[in-house]
């Protein structure tokens, strides 16, 4: 299986380094301007995707230009370009898909593109937004490792769904054992690994794990 990497038209101080992540995709989509942002950082594109009202026609010629396939969609319809990124990423039945570009600047786009991680949950895919200060992914009841990492050492659990039963945190300064995590909580923000990996594992409801640093 495959690993899929979307960048979508957030801020670009927001990317990470996309240099770390070259040898770890096998397929690049850009969708609308993001198609110009993996341009810029030497990439090809394998899918550009969107209506491209954010670029110009010079910048379309270079999207065109390092593109394997270019599709071009109306500007009056009823998905954003990230999301039609998304179905194109799914049709590839991919292990994980990373999201850049998809935080920062307007926030109803950003709240919106956490949700589509349900989406990519769904369908029993790994997504993955990450941005220079997150690494934000979506989680279904399990149990889970979390490596130390110290680009992002603070993790946090935020609750998805109205309530996650059995919460169990191994290994975090913070340790749980069975707790009801409701959501507005914030019980379950910025804890840290006391060891190189710790576990957490919880029996109902939807988790946001996220991985983040200051600056």
């Amino acid at each position: 299986m495959c690993v899929v990497a979307i960048m979508g038209n957030g801020p670009i101080d927001h990317v990470p380094n996309l240099e770390q992540y070259k040898d770890k995709v096998d397929i690049w989509i850009g969708a609308d301007r993001g198609a110009l942002m993996l341009v810029e950082n030497g990439i090809t594109i394998h899918y550009a995707v969107g209506d491209f009202d954010s670029v110009n026609a010079q910048q379309k010629a270079m999207i065109l230009e390092n593109s394997t396939q270019l599709i071009t969609y109306p500007t009056m319809k009823n998905e954003t370009d990230l999301e039609i990124a998304l179905h194109q990423a799914c049709e590839l039945q991919p292990e994980k898909i990373y999201l850049f570009g998809v935080t920062g600047g307007r926030l109803d786009h950003a709240l919106i593109n956490m949700q589509l991680l349900h989406k990519i949950v769904e369908k029993e895919i790994r997504g993955i937004i990450i941005d220079q200060w997150n690494r934000v992914e979506l989680t279904k009841p399990g149990t889970y490792t979390v490596y130390k990492q110290e680009d992002y050492p603070y993790v946090s659990f935020v609750p998805f769904t109205n309530e996650v039963k059995g919460l169990s945190l191994i290994n975090f300064a913070y340790p749980l054992d069975s707790y009801l995590l409701k959501k507005g909580s914030t019980r379950c923000i910025s804890n840290e690994l006391i060891s190189s990996k710790a576990n957490f594992t919880y029996e109902e409801g939807m988790l946001l794990l996220i991985q983040s640093r200051d600056d």
